[in-house]
């Protein structure tokens, strides 16, 4: 290896490099997030499970649903045998379901094809449902000690800062300059450890707002703070703002008080699920007269808002084979996506209002 590592604007020599290390996981050791329930071991199926969670998710909000779905499938055996509405019960209301459903494939293929042996290394990891470059490192580090950076959003702004990086983290092959900047400086006994370490820096010192540097473990190496530079980086180019599509959910009732529901198709968003029906239209001005709402329901997705206002319509018979009328008891056994839980409890206020009568 080279005396010096060229990364970003800056130089560290080896000794550089030992040092934030050593400062690094010291502090680490002390005041690390220990708490944390997918911590207490660094078994590849609590990792896997965990990281998949900590998916567009707030650390605070997976950590009860990460000690519910570990008490109800313990091991990656009793996820892949798990029937599929049991997984995605117990994923309600975190989202993204398609993470589930490659949880689920993931466990499957480890038990049915690997015969229950995980894929020890990051290329191998790679090669499971769901499993990318972030989740493959993270588990090849942590669960089986190889030495790679797991570069997510922590690790763009904490390194972008420290080395005072000047590309763009929209930019898909920017994760290649990083990854040759950080692979160098990954502690070799401790690689686990030194991915968490960094996952901590960056939600406490290092974070997206009002970062703490000045009483940052790792100060000393901060070249954007030193410059007086930290809020320009990490350098991110906007995103597009999501596509805006309007929907009408239709609100129907049978004599019984039972909701018409429709389970959406196998492919696109929300796929499988049982909600409202929905239906795209033109235009909000389409609808006039028809909505009962002053206000739409809003969902965004990645790239999509969906704009959706409730029309009452009478119940109708024959159903479409994809239709049913779900009594309560029978909707609170589905897993429901987030949606169709805005959508109930948008009926519901109606309902207080007096301006929708079941």
């Amino acid at each position: 290896m080279a005396s010096v590592i060229m990364v970003g604007m800056e130089e560290w020599n080896q000794a550089t490099i030992a040092a934030f290390r050593q400062d690094l996981l010291s502090w680490y050791d002390q005041e690390g997030r220990s708490e944390l329930p997918w911590r207490r071991d660094t078994d590849p199926y609590r990792v896997l499970v965990s990281e998949l969670m900590l998916q567009q998710t707030r650390v605070e909000t997976v950590k009860d649903y990460f000690v519910r779905f570990m008490t109800a499938l313990p091991t990656v055996q009793d996820l892949a045998a798990a029937p599929e509405d049991q997984v995605l019960k117990l994923w309600e209301g975190l989202g993204y379901y398609s993470r589930a459903r490659n949880l689920h494939k993931a466990a499957k293929v480890v038990v049915d094809e690997l015969d229950g042996h995980w894929p020890a290394s990051y290329d191998d990891l790679l090669t499971l449902p769901g499993v990318g470059p972030y989740t493959a490192a993270a588990i090849a580090s942590i669960s089986f000690g190889e030495v790679v950076p797991a570069i997510d959003g922590n690790f763009f702004r904490v390194f972008s800062r420290l080395l005072k990086i000047d590309a763009d983290i929209a930019q898909p092959k920017t994760r290649k300059i990083f990854y040759q900047a950080i692979a160098p400086i990954v502690d070799p006994e401790r690689p686990g450890d030194f991915n968490q370490a960094i996952m901590d820096l960056g939600s406490t010192y290092m974070k997206a707002d009002q970062p703490d540097s000045a009483h940052s473990p790792v100060k000393a190496y901060n070249a954007a703070y030193r410059d007086g530079v930290e809020d320009a980086y990490p350098v991110k180019s906007k995103k597009k703002k999501p596509v805006r599509q309007v929907y009408q959910a239709q609100v129907a009732y049978d004599e019984q008080g039972r909701l018409l529901y429709e389970q959406r198709p196998a492919q696109g968003l929300l796929a499988n699920f049982w909600t409202l029906p929905l239906r795209p239209v033109d235009s909000v001005e389409a609808l006039a007269g028809q909505q009962l709402t002053t206000k739409p329901v809003t969902h965004v997705f990645t790239h999509r808002k969906w704009e959706i206002w409730l029309v009452a319509l009478p119940a109708t018979e024959p159903l479409a084979a994809n239709q049913a009328f779900l009594s309560p008891a029978e909707q609170a056994a589905l897993s429901l996506p987030t949606l169709q839980h805005k959508l109930l409890k948008k009926i519901d206020e109606l309902v207080a209002a007096g301006s929708l009568f079941l």
